[in-house]
């Protein structure tokens, strides 16, 4: 594509807005439900601990400034998600996951800012260690990107036959979110392949779970179903992506109880 510096910032504009709310549907979610079952606390996470290198590696080359944002506002949401995780599902305390995410986004800043400063002036000179240490972080945010979802969140997929936990509106906005920062990458003077791969696959890895939201979750109703004629009480809740359950299943199980017990309570009863 030609070289376009307006198409550059309104791209990565786009990008980091996208990527400033795409967990907002996530922690609504977990907040509504109060709940994070079928969320891997380690996808927030490894995702908080990928945006550590991603902000060296675009702070290092100075790239422009919705790309240098993008990742400190992917670190600080993650991290909420994260505490959510710690909050519902392992019962930590207010005052515990406050110190921790407080504790925690001072040390990324700072070590971020460190690792950043210290790598620019070699890397703009055009030495090979600068270029290999940019490098290596940017290669490094890629990977554990794709390892939180390839192995924590697909296993948990995977274990309830379903996508469970997750918003798919998170999940949709993520990935339009890294299509907007390619497009921005295509419109610089250099196209940043390191970068590139780390987008995309945010991209791919979003898209295969909302595949497997459309395959999975049907599937799992309609087993929810079944379940329910036979009367099993074991019934999983069938999450719809957006914090809203299959409750008309739990009543077809509730119901039939209910009006048994009404009905030993109304039989007449036999004097001896």
């Amino acid at each position: 594509m030609p070289v376009n510096a307006v198409a550059e910032n309104i791209f990565g504009t786009m990008g980091a807005i996208l990527w400033s709310v795409q967990l907002i549907p996530q922690l609504v979610k977990s907040w509504r439900t109060k709940s994070t079952k079928g969320l891997s606390p380690l996808l927030p996470l490894m995702w908080s601990m990928a945006a550590l290198p991603l902000g060296i590696y675009v702070v290092a080359q100075d790239l422009n400034v919705p790309l240098i944002v993008q990742p400190q506002l992917f670190a600080l949401f993650t991290l909420l998600s994260w505490t959510q995780c710690m909050y519902y599902g392992r019962a930590r305390s207010p005052a515990w996951c406050a110190a921790v995410l407080a504790g925690t986004l001072v040390f990324y800043a700072a070590l971020e800012a460190g690792m950043a400063f210290a790598l620019r002036p070699s890397y703009r000179r055009g030495t090979s260690a600068g270029k290999a240490g940019v490098r290596f972080f940017g290669i490094l945010s890629s990977v554990l990107i794709s390892l939180a979802l390839l192995r924590p969140q697909y296993y948990e997929i995977y274990k309830h036959g379903a996508v469970l936990g997750i918003s798919l509106t998170f999940m949709a906005v993520d990935l339009l979110g890294g299509v907007a920062s390619i497009l921005s990458l295509a419109f610089k003077s250099r196209f940043d392949t390191t970068a590139a791969i780390a987008y995309a696959l945010v991209v791919v890895m979003d898209g295969l779970v909302l595949v497997l939201a459309v395959i999975l979750n049907p599937r799992a109703k309609r087993r929810a179903r079944r379940a329910d004629l036979t009367g099993d009480v074991e019934t999983p809740r069938v999450d719809d992506g957006d914090g809203s359950a299959n409750h008309d299943s739990v009543m077809r199980i509730v119901m039939p109880v209910v009006q048994q017990d009404n009905e030993k309570d109304s039989a007449p009863r036999t004097v001896p």
